[in-house]
């Protein structure tokens, strides 16, 4: 075999961090990874340690090809709160063990907050009074919150003396640096996770049907559906609202409805699928959200690790609702304004927290008192309404700035019902209407045809499941783009 031979079948940019090509799920240079690392770990998952070490190494070098070497800051953060929650597990003392709990707290969120809130502080500090503070070159880590989501969760749920700590660093690494979900979650809790760890780990044919149908639907939504929608329509009209009419305008808004839902929930369908493969079940993190019949319902079925998160250890860490209506109300305006500013270092990103937290708010106040009687009529009603609040305040979500939004929002109201300025733009992007359908109608599905599919996917044969995967690749490969296009919530 010539240099040249082995030169093809053995490249060394795959292992090497390239920061215009990081390494995604939907990328096929993950998928040949994915498949020599699975071809070891069949022969290996038995022997609980070594696969434990085996998945950690994996973990740690996909997330080096996915953000470089902020990989060192992952190690050492796991390093870190192992042995500051293990202290805190130690020790009897109360003020001893708030101390230390205070310490793991305020050392994640300090990490946080320098990388991703010191410019937006200097911003603001200009703003105010009228400096020149230089901007510091900081480059956001990639998952940064969800790792240390995931350090705050263990360490508060061992001070609360609800789990007991990992048996040792290996398997805390294990726990943090899981690579399905280590970027983009689901954001999975110690008491759900640890305890797989220490199980003998078996795959049934229906986890791996059910694991290969997942990875193929994430596949869809994200790489066919959510990328074909953004690069062909969406980011085009909210980079220039004023260069489009008002239908493309509001055509655009509900395209990022559905491409946010299809890009996010797609990389969760993925995770969830990929873990499966290896035996560890991680939750669920989508649940059709934009079958809500009020925002409060929204919030139980949209990224529901993140709220759940947010209830157990903000919402009730204020007070939750022990301290009478008006501070319940206060603190679920509080709880979604934080969680806003979780999202991005913009105010755009806490006013969309705060729509949010006001419809709480309101909602929560208002049921004693409004009694809605439930008919096909009233659900439907409650589904249109909230879905178009939240397409509402996704418009602040995703535009650049206030401006921007101001501006798209603006080109809406001037919405006419002319048939044939509906009729011309429905020619002018029949493509991309043909995808926004896709994503709605396969999102609207009732519950019980989707798992139907599920279970058809399940007890086919082999071969045909093995087509059925190759016609989901083959369907990606026609419609991806030359250019790279990283899951939306990698910059949270």
């Amino acid at each position: 075999m010539t240099e040249l031979d082995i030169g093809r079948l053995f490249n060394p940019s795959w292992f090497a961090y390239d920061p215009k090509s990081p390494l995604l799920f939907s990328s096929g240079l993950f998928m040949g990874l994915f498949l020599a690392f699975y071809l070891v770990y069949a022969f290996i998952n038995k022997y609980n340690r070594l696969r434990t070490a085996y998945i950690l190494l994996f973990s740690l070098f996909f997330y080096y090809k996915a953000g470089g070497m902020y990989v060192i800051l992952l190690a050492a953060t796991a390093v870190f709160n192992y042995y500051l929650s293990a202290a805190v597990h130690k020790t009897e003392e109360p003020v001893k063990r708030k101390v230390f709990i205070v310490l793991s707290i305020a050392s994640n969120l300090g990490i946080l907050a320098h990388y991703k809130y010191t410019n937006f502080i200097i911003d603001n500090i200009n703003a105010v009074s009228g400096g020149d503070i230089s901007f510091r070159n900081i480059i956001l880590p990639i998952g940064i919150s969800f790792f240390l989501f995931q350090t705050i969760s263990y360490a508060v749920d061992i001070y609360r003396k609800e789990i007991e700590p990992a048996k040792n660093l290996l398997d805390f690494c294990f726990y943090l640096c899981f690579f399905p979900q280590l970027v983009a979650g689901p954001i999975v809790r110690a008491k759900e996770f640890l305890p797989q760890i220490y199980e003998k780990l078996k795959l049934t044919k229906e986890d791996m049907g059910t694991a290969f149908f997942l990875i193929m639907a994430g596949l869809i939504k994200k790489a066919v559906i959510s990328d074909y929608i953004s690069l062909n329509f969406v980011d085009r009209v909210f980079d220039a609202p004023s260069s489009y009419t008002a239908i493309e305008n509001l055509l655009a808004a509900y395209g990022y409805a559905i491409q946010i839902y299809c890009d996010f929930s797609g990389y969760s369908d993925m995770a969830i699928g990929l873990a499966l493969l290896m035996g560890f079940k991680l939750p669920v993190n989508f649940l059709s959200p934009y079958k809500s019949k009020s925002v409060t319902e929204f919030w139980r079925r949209w990224h529901i690790s993140l709220s759940s998160w947010l209830r157990d250890y903000l919402y009730i860490s204020l007070g939750g609702n022990r301290r009478g209506k008006a501070r319940t109300y206060v603190n679920l305006f509080l709880t979604m304004l934080i969680g806003g500013l979780w999202h991005g270092a913009a105010w755009r990103f806490v006013a969309w927290g705060g729509l949010h937290g006001a419809a709480l708010a309101v909602e929560r106040a208002l049921k004693p008192y409004v009694k809605i009687p439930q008919n096909i009529f009233t659900r439907i009603a409650g589904m249109f309404l909230t879905f178009h609040f939240v397409t509402f305040a996704w418009i602040f979500f995703r535009a650049r700035d206030f401006g921007t939004a101001a501006e798209l929002i603006g080109k809406i109201g001037k919405l006419s019902f002319q048939a044939e300025h509906w009729t011309s733009v429905a020619a002018a992007y029949q493509n991309v209407l043909i995808m926004l359908a896709a994503g709605f109608v396969t999102h609207f599905l009732p519950g019980g045809f989707t798992q139907r599919i599920r279970e058809l996917f399940i007890a086919m044969p082999v071969v045909a499941k093995a087509a059925a995967f190759g016609l989901a690749l083959w369907l990606v490969q026609a419609t991806v783009s030359s250019e790279v296009q990283p899951f939306i919530y990698f910059q949270f």
